[in-house]
């Protein structure tokens, strides 16, 4: 057994689907129930296939039983591994799997299929050396200091999609919410190959340097951080999904080839990993 949960370690982990309430116990008739599961596996000798065993009671304790199945076969697909988005740093990699908003648990039903586009995603946003992140009032858009920052293309690859030409409030606090086909904002999609798309979202109106169907270099300057789209503030959205359109694609694996960690004592080289959640990195 790889790992087990119950009691309130499941309760963190359940929601329940299309539900306004947010106790999860016990699941009523009629409900569907989704269980987030983060499983820590032997790099070096992964497993084949997982199975899933669920142990149940009825609300009055009256019926236990047990189902054993959900098979999922692991991918035997190459590693992705990336260069950097952005420049420099500081940049804290915002996400965590167990915040209700935090991509890792936004489903999206177009096209009668539900996807979790973000499942790997994270959100990058510049700091400084005391956390902050602005100067002055950062209730000001360009006040914040990811904005304008490069953003990079993280391989070389052909341009697959783009949207320019999303509008931009000049605070944050006045930002609306927008429709579902524009919570993206401006965004870029590069094809990466083997059926895996990089994409970039919420950048500034007007920044985008880079066309359709264009071919691009690793490091090459794409478009400029902005603050366009659903967003709660300044921010690098950056995720790799199964198709270059931000909300119809699953979400995918991904890797940085290295980038410096910070905040205890001397920063640290990382090399061929993925930034833990809400680390403050740097990249060369």
């Amino acid at each position: 057994m790889l790992q087990s949960f119950a009691g309130d370690e499941l309760a963190l982990r359940t929601s329940i689907v299309a539900a306004s309430r947010t106790d999860v116990q016990p699941v009523r008739p009629g409900e569907s129930a989704i269980v987030y599961l983060e499983v820590s596996v032997n790099a070096q000798h992964p497993p084949h296939l997982l199975r899933h065993r669920l142990r149940y009671a009825t609300d009055d304790g009256r019926e236990v039983d047990e189902v054993v199945g959900g098979e999922v076969r692991l991918s035997t697909r190459t590693r992705l591994t990336l260069g950097a988005p952005l420049r420099g740093g500081l940049w804290a990699a915002v996400y965590a799997w167990q915040w209700p908003r935090g991509h890792r648990r936004v489903f999206y039903t177009l096209d009668g299929r539900a996807r979790l586009p973000g499942r790997f995603a994270i959100d990058w946003v510049r700091q400084d050396e005391q956390g902050g992140t602005a100067r002055g009032d950062a209730d000001i858009v360009k006040n914040s200091l990811g904005y304008g920052a490069d953003v990079l293309a993280v391989a070389n690859a052909r341009v697959a999609d783009v949207r320019d030409g999303i509008t931009e409030s000049a605070r944050v606090s006045t930002n609306p919410k927008h429709a579902l086909d524009e919570a993206a904002g401006n965004f870029i999609a590069l094809d990466l190959g083997d059926g895996r798309f990089a994409i970039y979202e919420h950048l500034a109106p007007g920044s985008i340097r880079v066309a359709r169907g264009e071919r691009v270099r690793r490091g090459q300057v794409l478009a400029a951080l902005g603050f366009t789209g659903d967003s709660t503030g300044p921010h690098l959205h950056f995720h790799v999904a199964d198709n270059p359109a931000p909300l119809l694609g699953e979400g995918l694996p991904f890797e940085f080839d290295r980038f410096r960690v910070h905040g205890a004592g001397v920063p640290q080289m990382r090399e061929h990993e993925r930034p833990a959640p809400n680390a403050v990195v740097s990249f060369d």
